[in-house]
Order: C-alpha cells, then structure tokens, then sequence
C-alpha cells in the first residue's frame, strides 16, 4: 500500500511539473557559504542536510516552496554566527514541506510548484524531509548528558558550554552555545514546517524547529509545524521568544525545552494527534509542553521562563501530561486553556531519563518550594565565578524574564474535561487547583463535565478513534474554531506591555474575533480551520432624491416623466490583511531624527483608513531610540508616519502592530 501510494503522488508531481516547465526547481547540493536569496519564482529542493555557514545569510522571499524530495534526507541547518531571514506574509508564507504534501495540492500551472499552497490533504505521515535547526551563541547548561560528562563542559554559566545538535551529522557546523544572550540568528514570519522529521538513528531525530543557543535578538512569530516525527519545536538554552506558534499532530512532546531557556512565549496553539503509525514518543504525541531546567538539574543557566496565552487541545484518549516539570525547570504559564488532556494538567517527572538529578539535588529548591519561591530568588548553587552588577553571567543578568510571581505556576487560567482519573491530583497540591476544581486566589477556573456548550473554544469536532499498533489511541481533530468562549473570553489580568508581550485580556491564544491560523497555515489550507464569521457592517441607506413637484395637468399638458431614485451601492469593507514599513533599516546619528511610514492594506490592495497602528520596543531598544508616539491612526491612505530619535550608539529593533499584523524596522544608531 505504501509503495502504491508513492507511485500516485509521483504522477501527480510529474503532472504538475509539466504544466509548470518555464519554472526553475533549485536543486540544493551543497552548504551556503556566501549570502544568498531563495525567491519565489523558483522552488528549492534540498538534497541532504545543507547548512548556511558562519558569515552567510540566507534569505528567503515570501511566498517561496522549499519542497524536498521525500525520503531524500534534506535538511536545513543555520550555523553558529550565520543568519536566516524567513520573510513570508499571511498572504504568502513561506512552506517547507516535501513532495509528497505538494502532491495534494490543487494543481495551478501559474506556481512554480506546480500547485497551489493554500489547498491540499491531510496525510498520514511525518520524516518525509528533515527540518529547520538554527544554532547561535546564547548561554547553555550542557555540563552532562546521559549522566556522563559532555567534553569539559562546566555546571557553572561560564558562557564556554557549547554542544552538538541532535540530529545533525556535520560535527564541524552543528555546534551552539557560547556567552551572548544578545545573538541575532536573523527573524522568521510566516513559515509553514509539514511533514518533517528526518531519523537519523535512534533517540536522534529532527525535531520540527530546532533551536539550539538562540539569543532574545533573534525574531520568530508566526510558525507552523504540522506532522512530525520527534517534537514539534524544542529550544535548548538561549533566551529566544516567540509568538503566535501553532504545534499540531507531531509525534513526541509538542513545545519542549532544555538546557536553561530563559525566553518569553505567547499566543502558543497546541493540538495533540498522530503523525505515523508508530511508538508514542516518534509518532504518537505525548506530552504537550516538556519543560527540562538545565543538565544536569544543579547547572546553571536553568530555564526561568514565561508563557502566555496558550490554547492547548490533548488527546483525550493517551495524550500524556499538559505540563511536565524536570531538573529545576522554572516556568509561569498565565492567561491559558488546558483542555482534553490524556493525562496530568502538572506532571512533575523529577528525573528526565537522561541521567539528570531532578529537583532537589545538591542544594536546589524541591520542586514543592518551586511553586511557593517568589521570583526574585535565583539559585546558589554553581553561580557564576567571580562576576559582578553587569556581567553577561551575573544572576540579574541571566534571568530577566520573569517579573512577578512565583518561580512556577500557573494563573489565571481555564481547565476543561480534563477527565483522567489523576487529572488534578498534582495541581491540587501545588495550588493550581483545589480538590479538583478552581481556585479563585490563582484565578483559575475549572469547568466542570465535558458538555461541548460549556467549552472554553467555540467548536471542535475529533474524527474516528485512531489505534496505534503499539496500542495507544488517539481522537484526531479535524475540525477547529479555537477562539475563545464562555470562561475562556476575559481574564482578570493580561500580560505586561514589555516590547515583547501583547496586553490580551482573554484566556487563550485567540481573541474572540480573530483567529490568526487562517489564510497561511497548512491547518487552514487542509480545512482543519472553521473560518470565523466576518461581521458585514450595516450600511447606511441613501435617501432618495427629492422629486420635482407633478404639475396638475391640463387636457393638453404632457407630465414629465418621475425619476427613478438613484441608490448608492454599499461601499465595500477594506479590512487589514498586511502590514509595511517604508523602510527596512533606518541609519541615524546620535541625536538625529528619521521618518518612516507605515502602511496598512487590505485584499486587493486597498487601503485602511482609520487602523491604529501600535509601536513596541524591547528594553534594550527603548535606551538606544524613542519613537514619536506609542500608537497612530492611519489616514485615507492607508499610511501612518512615525518619527525615530536616535539616543545613543547601538542596533535597535521597533516592531509596529495593528489587527494581528507586524512589520520591523532596524534601526542603526552611530555617533
């Protein structure tokens, strides 16, 4: 049946290709050693693990097909000290997938693909290409693995562990980790990861994204993985954020970290299944977030981590943990829905199975006083060696993210038919919960039954019972409207406006009338997505023209004809689908002053009048710039025109939002 199956999808890629032949397919050979741009009128195949070298940057235009041939072995690799500039827009995401998924699509002789990206079928199937890794300079605890000794590796944040990345096969360039929390990787938007996960050999695949060492001046918000062998995204160490992340049918852990992250997440959307018919761990999902502190568990950096508005959807049937806790892992999940878990909405799993110690061990806090320590302290043990105030590995350094709180928890959340026996017995005794139901001091609320007009989304419909031949089963989703309802559509506080993180006064990754999956994801293109309802506005009617008085007629007088009223037709609604600035990079001198303008457009490229458009800077842009105005209306252009004001020497990032949308300007500030 296998081989029948890939006899068809080959006829139908030479199908495609023949309607296509004026489009050029890039075969991709060998690794990047010189910037280079992979555009969209051509499509990219990549024939074995290819990485982008230290000094290189590639970068990739919207609307570009990266398609490998499956079972090929392709793959993506970033170096250390290279970059990857992943420029897709909700109207063209960039795809990575294989061919297998290009099959299915429509076919459109007009791409060069051969087909059209935004349709296609859901297929069984996963480690049909490899992956994107990417691997920078941010800090990492990496002193053991397997409770053995990796290299001469130290437990203390020397800013000297660096480590080989799973999954890759070139020990020269797989390599991350160093002592700059501050690295750029370059940014990522818009990019649509399918069917991936290549096995390079036991307990070694590649996970969806794989990000290794990044630092928190790397962008990435909107990625997709659908399908996938091992994890869906696992980040080891650095302090990299992301935003507006979708996770769906992978085949181990869905969001999983190690080595001391110590970045922000928002707007996370989960939903467990199955990838392939195989283990769970390499085909069957198994836990939703995996969250591992550092190795081993007394080393520092140890993740210290924030994570807001998370949507999270198990597998009722075997899924495994919604949260899972290892080796001194300290995260805070705020503003979310855990709903359908298989298992444990808190699984403390102390010893992670690769040789780490677990909470506890040589002096660390246990995971009980995790959830109890407020967030100001940071560990004793293995602090850095003779560092002061300042210093890239100084605790004040080191953990900036989290700003309230306790060390762990989870608040002001909502827990939905999460019907395992064992569902809450973890969560009572940290607090999350109490005797299985909410807990009014964490605002946390739990629903209680599992009736569908209850539910904290608007609609889910699962299909057919899937047994694995390991036994495990799984109730897929086919069908989804996630946003928020019932409980889940105010929340008593939102996140911080910090540069990084969105105001959202809602539980969950959607707000009430958006739904940020639809029009570039290959959830929505295989119809998985119910598209939410657009609210049509009530036009105003035009009043008829006044008519000119009858005259009273005489025998011989003809009366003039009576006009026919004249009604306007109802404008139509110009409604934001894109977002840009006149500028990529602003170069200013200190005390110096630039304008740039940014521009709002609707389908068709209409323009959007009246659309707030918000500025964000970082901490560490908001010393080096001030923008005129944290927030401007656009005129009937569509444009709104922003003032930048160079303080001081340095590179600094302004990210400017409206209605879901964002575009970055860099500015370079020199004396």
């Amino acid at each position: 049946m296998k081989n029948m199956r890939k006899t068809v999808l080959g006829v139908l890629v030479a199908l495609f290709m023949a309607g296509t032949a004026s489009a050029a397919t890039v075969k991709v050979e060998k690794n990047i050693t010189a910037s280079t741009t992979w555009t969209a009128d051509n499509v990219y195949r990549l024939e074995k693990q290819i990485y982008v070298l230290s000094g290189a940057t590639l970068t990739i235009e919207a609307g570009t097909v990266v398609a490998s041939t499956t079972d090929a072995g392709g793959s993506l690799a970033v170096a250390r000290g290279a970059k990857i500039f992943v420029n897709g827009t909700k109207d063209n995401p960039v795809v990575m997938t294989s061919t297998d998924d290009v099959a299915t699509w429509t076919p459109n002789a007009g791409h060069p693909s051969g087909g059209d990206p935004k349709t296609g079928t859901w297929h069984v199937g996963a480690n049909e290409w490899g992956n994107l890794t990417i691997m920078g300079k941010g800090l990492i605890s990496a002193s053991h693995y397997g409770g053995l000794q990796v290299s001469d590796n130290t437990k203390d944040p020397s800013g000297l562990n660096e480590k080989q990345m799973e999954g890759l096969t070139d020990a020269d360039y797989a390599l991350y980790g160093g002592n700059d929390d501050n690295d750029d990787s370059g940014s990522i938007s818009y990019l649509s990861l399918r069917y991936g996960g290549k096995v390079i050999g036991l307990a070694n695949e590649l996970n969806g994204l794989s990000l290794g060492g990044i630092g928190r001046e790397t962008d990435i918000d909107h990625v997709e993985i659908m399908n996938n062998v091992d994890d869906g995204i696992e980040i080891w160490g650095g302090t990299v954020n992301l935003k507006y992340i979708s996770i769906w049918n992978v085949g181990d852990d869905s969001f999983d970290v190690d080595e001391g992250w110590r970045g922000k997440a928002q707007f996370i959307f989960i939903v467990q299944g199955y990838s392939v018919d195989a283990k769970q761990g390499s085909g069957v999902g198994d836990n939703c977030f995996e969250t591992d502190g550092a190795e081993d568990s007394d080393a520092q950096p140890v993740t210290t981590s924030a994570i807001y508005n998370a949507t999270i959807i198990g597998n009722p049937i075997d899924g495994d943990g919604g949260t899972v806790w290892r080796d001194n892992a300290r995260v805070q999940y705020r503003n979310c829905i855990f709903m359908d878990l298989g298992e444990k909405l808190v699984r403390p799993d102390g010893d992670d199975g690769d040789g780490a110690s677990g909470y506890g061990y040589n002096g660390t806090l246990s995971f009980a006083d995790t959830w109890t320590t407020d967030y100001t302290v940071t560990s004793t043990v293995n602090a850095c060696i003779g560092c002061s105030v300042g210093n890239f590995n100084y605790a004040d350094t080191l953990y900036t993210v989290q700003t309230s709180g306790k060390l762990a928890e989870i608040t002001d959340s909502v827990f939905f038919s999460n019907l395992h026996a064992d569902a809450y017995t973890d969560s009572d005794t940290y607090g999350v919960t109490v005797g299985g139901g909410s807990n009014s001091e964490k605002n946390n609320v739990v629903i209680s039954g599992s009736a569908s007009a209850d539910a904290p989304i608007v609609s889910i419909t699962r299909g057919s019972l899937f047994t694995s031949t390991e036994g495990k089963g799984v109730l897929p989703v086919e069908k989804i409207d996630p946003r928020p309802a019932n409980e889940a559509l105010t929340s008593v506080d939102a996140a911080i406006s910090d540069g990084f993180f969105t105001p959202a006064q809602y539980r969950g990754a959607f707000s009430a009338d958006e739904n940020w999956l639809e029009g570039w994801t290959a959830a929505d293109a295989y119809g998985m997505i119910v598209a939410a309802p657009v609210a049509s506005p009530t036009p105003t009617p035009t009043p008829p023209p006044t008519l000119p008085p009858i005259p009273t007629p005489t025998p011989t007088t003809t009366l003039p004809p009576i006009p026919t009223p004249t009604v306007s037709p109802t404008p139509k609604v110009c409604e934001a689908e894109s977002i840009s600035v006149s500028l990529s990079k602003l170069t200013l001198k200190e005390k110096k002053s630039g304008e740039v303008t940014v521009t709002v457009t609707g389908e068709d490229g209409c323009t959007v009048e009246g659309e707030a458009i918000t500025v964000e800077l970082n901490k560490k842009s908001k010393k080096l710039i001030n923008v005129s105005s944290e927030s401007e209306v656009t005129d009937e252009n569509g444009e709104a025109v922003f003032t930048v004001t160079a303080k001081k020497k340095g590179n600094a990032k302004v990210t400017f939002e409206a209605n879901g949308l964002s575009t970055k300007l860099k500015v370079i500030v020199r004396k």
